[in-house]
């Protein structure tokens, strides 16, 4: 049996928290137990943090050179998968 990919449970765990808050929302009730300008500042962090650490893992690329250098590095990737899958046949 194959598993459950981790991104799959996390957007159903997230749906499912935001279905219960939507609901209890509606209802009159104040699911979380704090004051929206916590709840702002808090997220605001989290978006800093999270725009912070995936612009920093990825490859960004602003003069001529690195831009030109990655279009290389794609070619030379695409020709080491074209030449395996040739040397996995034979």
């Amino acid at each position: 049996m194959k598993k459950v990919p981790t991104e799959t449970i996390i957007r159903a765990v997230m749906l499912f928290v935001t279905l219960v808050n939507t609901i209890l929302t509606m209802s009159g009730k104040n699911p979380l137990p704090f004051a929206e300008e916590e709840l702002y500042t808090w997220l605001t962090a989290a978006a800093t943090v999270a725009a912070t650490l995936w612009a920093w893992w990825k490859n960004n690329s602003f003069t001529a050179e690195a831009i030109q250098a990655d279009a290389y590095l794609a070619e030379l990737k695409a020709n080491s998968t074209t030449n395996t899958e040739t040397e996995t046949e034979e």
